[in-house]
Protein backbone atom coordinates (compact mmCIF):
# COMPACT_ATOMS: atom_id res chain seq x y z
CA UNK A 1 0.00 0.00 0.00
CA UNK A 2 2.94 2.65 1.22
CA UNK A 3 3.36 3.38 -2.99
CA UNK A 4 0.34 4.15 -3.57
CA UNK A 5 -0.17 6.83 -0.63
CA UNK A 6 1.04 10.64 -0.82
CA UNK A 7 2.02 11.84 2.23
CA UNK A 8 1.85 15.89 2.22
CA UNK A 9 5.20 17.23 3.48
CA UNK A 10 6.55 17.98 0.90
CA UNK A 11 7.99 22.11 1.80
CA UNK A 12 6.78 24.77 -0.30
CA UNK A 13 10.49 25.85 -0.74
CA UNK A 14 11.76 28.71 -2.54
CA UNK A 15 9.99 31.44 -1.12
CA UNK A 16 12.14 31.94 1.63
CA UNK A 17 14.08 35.14 0.91
CA UNK A 18 11.40 37.18 -0.50
CA UNK A 19 9.61 40.34 0.83
CA UNK A 20 6.79 40.99 2.43
CA UNK A 21 3.85 40.43 -0.30
CA UNK A 22 1.25 42.58 -1.77
CA UNK A 23 -2.65 41.28 -0.83
CA UNK A 24 -4.44 38.96 -3.38
CA UNK A 25 -7.77 38.90 -4.56
CA UNK A 26 -10.07 37.43 -1.84
CA UNK A 27 -11.21 35.46 -4.86
CA UNK A 28 -7.84 34.10 -6.52
CA UNK A 29 -7.94 30.47 -6.61
CA UNK A 30 -4.54 29.58 -5.87
CA UNK A 31 -3.15 27.06 -2.93
CA UNK A 32 -5.04 24.33 -1.36
CA UNK A 33 -6.77 22.58 -3.80
CA UNK A 34 -9.94 24.17 -4.68
CA UNK A 35 -9.73 26.88 -2.34
CA UNK A 36 -9.41 30.55 -2.05
CA UNK A 37 -7.28 33.10 -0.28
CA UNK A 38 -8.59 33.65 3.68
CA UNK A 39 -8.53 37.37 5.07
CA UNK A 40 -6.13 38.31 7.72
CA UNK A 41 -7.35 36.93 10.96
CA UNK A 42 -10.17 34.30 9.77
CA UNK A 43 -8.29 31.64 10.94
CA UNK A 44 -6.05 32.74 13.97
CA UNK A 45 -4.75 29.65 14.80
CA UNK A 46 -3.24 28.73 11.80
CA UNK A 47 0.62 28.24 11.82
CA UNK A 48 3.46 27.36 9.88
CA UNK A 49 5.96 24.63 11.37
CA UNK A 50 9.38 25.54 10.31
CA UNK A 51 12.89 24.01 9.32
CA UNK A 52 16.40 25.40 8.86
CA UNK A 53 17.13 24.97 4.59
CA UNK A 54 21.19 25.68 4.26
CA UNK A 55 20.58 25.86 0.70
CA UNK A 56 17.88 29.43 0.95
CA UNK A 57 19.92 30.34 4.42
CA UNK A 58 16.13 30.25 5.99
CA UNK A 59 13.90 28.97 7.50
CA UNK A 60 11.20 27.06 5.07
CA UNK A 61 7.55 26.05 5.61
CA UNK A 62 7.30 21.94 6.00
CA UNK A 63 4.11 21.59 7.30
CA UNK A 64 1.20 23.51 8.97
CA UNK A 65 -0.06 23.35 12.59
CA UNK A 66 -2.67 24.65 14.71
CA UNK A 67 -2.20 26.61 18.00
CA UNK A 68 -4.22 24.99 20.47
CA UNK A 69 -2.87 26.67 24.18
CA UNK A 70 -1.11 30.00 24.34
CA UNK A 71 1.96 27.86 24.69
CA UNK A 72 1.43 24.64 22.62
CA UNK A 73 1.22 23.67 18.74
CA UNK A 74 -1.03 20.76 17.65
CA UNK A 75 0.70 19.04 13.68
CA UNK A 76 0.99 15.85 12.31
CA UNK A 77 4.04 13.15 13.92
CA UNK A 78 4.92 12.46 10.08
CA UNK A 79 6.22 16.07 9.75
CA UNK A 80 8.67 15.60 12.64
CA UNK A 81 12.13 13.65 11.86
CA UNK A 82 12.20 11.68 14.38
CA UNK A 83 10.51 10.52 18.14
CA UNK A 84 13.34 12.34 20.00
CA UNK A 85 13.95 15.41 17.84
CA UNK A 86 15.86 18.68 18.89
CA UNK A 87 13.16 21.53 19.32
CA UNK A 88 16.25 23.80 18.49
CA UNK A 89 15.24 22.69 14.71
CA UNK A 90 12.03 23.92 14.30
CA UNK A 91 10.42 27.24 14.25
CA UNK A 92 6.60 28.24 14.15
CA UNK A 93 5.35 31.35 11.96
CA UNK A 94 2.01 32.68 13.67
CA UNK A 95 -0.63 35.35 12.67
CA UNK A 96 -0.41 36.08 9.35
CA UNK A 97 -1.59 34.91 6.25
CA UNK A 98 1.25 35.48 4.43
CA UNK A 99 3.39 32.54 4.40
CA UNK A 100 6.34 34.96 4.21
CA UNK A 101 5.01 38.40 5.34
CA UNK A 102 8.04 39.36 7.69
CA UNK A 103 7.14 38.48 11.24
CA UNK A 104 9.53 36.79 13.40
CA UNK A 105 9.58 33.19 13.85
CA UNK A 106 9.09 31.33 17.49
CA UNK A 107 11.19 28.99 18.35
CA UNK A 108 10.08 25.46 20.01
CA UNK A 109 10.95 24.60 23.47
CA UNK A 110 9.51 20.69 23.58
CA UNK A 111 8.79 18.22 20.73
CA UNK A 112 6.29 15.31 21.61
CA UNK A 113 5.27 12.48 18.90
CA UNK A 114 2.71 10.57 20.19
CA UNK A 115 4.17 7.48 21.03
CA UNK A 116 2.46 4.68 19.06
CA UNK A 117 3.04 6.76 16.03
CA UNK A 118 4.87 4.55 13.23
CA UNK A 119 4.04 5.39 9.98
CA UNK A 120 1.05 7.61 8.82
CA UNK A 121 -1.02 5.05 7.08
CA UNK A 122 -1.53 3.00 10.55
CA UNK A 123 -2.65 5.70 12.82
CA UNK A 124 -1.51 7.86 15.61
CA UNK A 125 0.14 10.64 13.37
CA UNK A 126 0.08 13.39 16.00
CA UNK A 127 2.47 15.95 17.15
CA UNK A 128 2.67 18.73 20.34
CA UNK A 129 5.26 21.66 20.15
CA UNK A 130 5.75 23.43 23.15
CA UNK A 131 6.56 27.49 22.44
CA UNK A 132 9.77 28.46 24.24
CA UNK A 133 7.02 32.04 25.35
CA UNK A 134 3.74 31.64 25.37
CA UNK A 135 1.50 34.01 22.95
CA UNK A 136 -0.77 36.76 23.77
CA UNK A 137 -4.58 36.81 22.15
CA UNK A 138 -5.15 39.41 19.27
CA UNK A 139 -7.15 39.69 16.45
CA UNK A 140 -4.44 37.63 14.43
CA UNK A 141 -3.72 34.62 17.07
CA UNK A 142 -5.86 32.52 18.88
CA UNK A 143 -6.30 29.25 19.81
CA UNK A 144 -8.56 26.62 18.59
CA UNK A 145 -11.45 24.74 20.62
CA UNK A 146 -10.50 21.15 20.37
CA UNK A 147 -13.69 18.64 20.53
CA UNK A 148 -15.54 17.11 23.66
CA UNK A 149 -16.46 13.78 23.28
CA UNK A 150 -20.16 14.33 23.56
CA UNK A 151 -19.84 16.28 19.93
CA UNK A 152 -21.21 14.26 17.31
CA UNK A 153 -20.07 15.24 13.74
CA UNK A 154 -21.58 14.22 10.24
CA UNK A 155 -20.83 15.45 6.54
CA UNK A 156 -24.28 18.01 7.15
CA UNK A 157 -21.76 20.04 9.02
CA UNK A 158 -19.84 22.86 7.71
CA UNK A 159 -16.37 22.15 7.97
CA UNK A 160 -13.08 23.86 6.28
CA UNK A 161 -9.35 23.25 5.33
CA UNK A 162 -6.49 25.51 5.71
CA UNK A 163 -2.84 25.38 4.70
CA UNK A 164 -0.44 26.89 2.57
CA UNK A 165 0.57 23.58 0.37
CA UNK A 166 0.15 23.25 -2.90
CA UNK A 167 -2.13 24.08 -5.26
CA UNK A 168 -2.25 20.10 -7.24
CA UNK A 169 -0.03 17.34 -7.23
CA UNK A 170 2.16 19.55 -10.09
CA UNK A 171 2.00 22.98 -9.34
CA UNK A 172 3.69 24.69 -5.98
CA UNK A 173 1.65 27.67 -4.18
CA UNK A 174 2.93 31.15 -6.25
CA UNK A 175 3.42 34.19 -4.74
CA UNK A 176 2.11 35.85 -2.37
CA UNK A 177 2.22 32.84 -0.26
CA UNK A 178 -1.33 33.20 1.09
CA UNK A 179 -2.95 31.11 3.15
CA UNK A 180 -5.36 29.08 1.59
CA UNK A 181 -8.75 28.28 2.25
CA UNK A 182 -11.85 25.57 1.32
CA UNK A 183 -14.83 24.32 2.83
CA UNK A 184 -14.87 20.24 1.81
CA UNK A 185 -17.30 18.20 3.03
CA UNK A 186 -17.03 15.12 5.90
CA UNK A 187 -17.13 11.54 4.53
CA UNK A 188 -19.28 8.66 6.28
CA UNK A 189 -16.50 5.85 7.55
CA UNK A 190 -17.92 3.20 5.95
CA UNK A 191 -17.79 5.03 2.86
CA UNK A 192 -14.61 5.96 2.90
CA UNK A 193 -13.21 2.60 3.43
CA UNK A 194 -15.10 1.25 0.94
CA UNK A 195 -13.81 3.78 -1.50
CA UNK A 196 -9.78 2.99 -0.92
CA UNK A 197 -10.57 -0.54 -1.21
CA UNK A 198 -11.94 -0.01 -4.06
CA UNK A 199 -9.45 2.26 -5.73
CA UNK A 200 -6.55 0.16 -3.86
CA UNK A 201 -8.03 -3.45 -5.25
CA UNK A 202 -8.01 -4.21 -1.39
CA UNK A 203 -9.94 -7.04 -0.47
CA UNK A 204 -13.39 -6.39 1.76
CA UNK A 205 -11.79 -7.54 5.07
CA UNK A 206 -8.98 -5.60 5.23
CA UNK A 207 -8.82 -2.30 6.92
CA UNK A 208 -7.27 0.56 5.24
CA UNK A 209 -8.35 3.55 7.43
CA UNK A 210 -7.05 2.55 10.95
CA UNK A 211 -9.69 3.31 13.64
CA UNK A 212 -8.24 6.78 15.08
CA UNK A 213 -8.27 8.30 11.23
CA UNK A 214 -11.75 10.06 9.67
CA UNK A 215 -12.16 11.25 6.00
CA UNK A 216 -12.74 14.54 4.36
CA UNK A 217 -12.93 15.97 1.02
CA UNK A 218 -13.87 15.65 -2.52
CA UNK A 219 -12.88 15.02 -6.36
CA UNK A 220 -10.88 19.17 -6.45
CA UNK A 221 -10.88 20.13 -3.11
CA UNK A 222 -8.74 18.90 -0.43
CA UNK A 223 -4.91 18.97 0.93
CA UNK A 224 -1.72 18.43 -0.91
CA UNK A 225 1.75 18.47 -0.25
CA UNK A 226 2.54 21.12 2.62
CA UNK A 227 -0.81 21.02 4.10
CA UNK A 228 -0.15 18.20 6.24
CA UNK A 229 -0.03 18.55 10.30
CA UNK A 230 -2.88 21.80 9.39
CA UNK A 231 -6.14 21.88 10.69
CA UNK A 232 -9.57 20.97 9.28
CA UNK A 233 -12.59 22.67 11.28
CA UNK A 234 -16.01 22.04 11.79
CA UNK A 235 -18.63 25.11 13.23
CA UNK A 236 -20.83 23.86 16.22
CA UNK A 237 -22.52 26.30 17.92
CA UNK A 238 -21.25 29.05 16.07
CA UNK A 239 -17.67 28.17 17.52
CA UNK A 240 -14.83 26.58 15.43
CA UNK A 241 -13.66 22.78 16.57
CA UNK A 242 -10.80 21.32 15.10
CA UNK A 243 -11.80 17.91 14.39
CA UNK A 244 -8.71 16.63 11.47
CA UNK A 245 -5.14 17.21 11.69
CA UNK A 246 -4.12 16.47 7.82
CA UNK A 247 -2.20 13.32 7.15
CA UNK A 248 -2.23 11.17 4.16
CA UNK A 249 -4.24 10.86 0.82
CA UNK A 250 -3.94 9.83 -2.66
CA UNK A 251 -3.62 12.18 -5.76
CA UNK A 252 -4.52 15.40 -4.10
CA UNK A 253 -8.11 15.40 -4.85
CA UNK A 254 -7.07 14.59 -8.37
CA UNK A 255 -9.32 10.81 -8.17
CA UNK A 256 -12.60 10.57 -6.34
CA UNK A 257 -11.23 9.72 -2.72
CA UNK A 258 -11.19 11.89 -0.12
CA UNK A 259 -8.24 12.99 2.17
CA UNK A 260 -7.61 11.01 5.63
CA UNK A 261 -6.84 13.20 8.75
CA UNK A 262 -6.54 12.29 12.19
CA UNK A 263 -9.54 11.96 14.21
CA UNK A 264 -8.85 14.88 17.41
CA UNK A 265 -11.56 14.14 19.10
CA UNK A 266 -10.25 10.19 19.88
CA UNK A 267 -6.85 11.83 20.94
CA UNK A 268 -8.43 15.25 22.72
CA UNK A 269 -7.53 13.14 26.00
CA UNK A 270 -3.88 12.49 25.45
CA UNK A 271 -3.01 15.94 24.26
CA UNK A 272 -4.61 17.65 27.56
CA UNK A 273 -2.66 15.14 29.19
CA UNK A 274 0.44 16.06 27.52
CA UNK A 275 -0.42 20.09 28.27
CA UNK A 276 -1.30 19.27 31.77
CA UNK A 277 1.97 16.98 32.33
CA UNK A 278 5.13 19.46 30.83
CA UNK A 279 3.71 22.94 31.51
Amino acid sequence: MMLWLLFLTLPCLGASMLKTPAPAPENELVGIVGGHSARQGKWPWQVSLRVYVYHWASWAHICGGSLIHPQWVLTAAHCISRKDADPSAYRIHAGNVYLYGGRALLKVSKVVVHPKYVAAYLGYDLALLKLATPLRASNSIRQVSLPSQSLDFSPEDECWLTGWGRRSYFEPLHPPYRLQQVQIPLENDDDCEKSYGRYLHVRANSKIIPEDMMCAGTLGRGPCMGDSGGPLMCRKGGAWIQVGVVSWGIGCSMVDLPAVFTNVQKHSDWIQRQIQRRQ
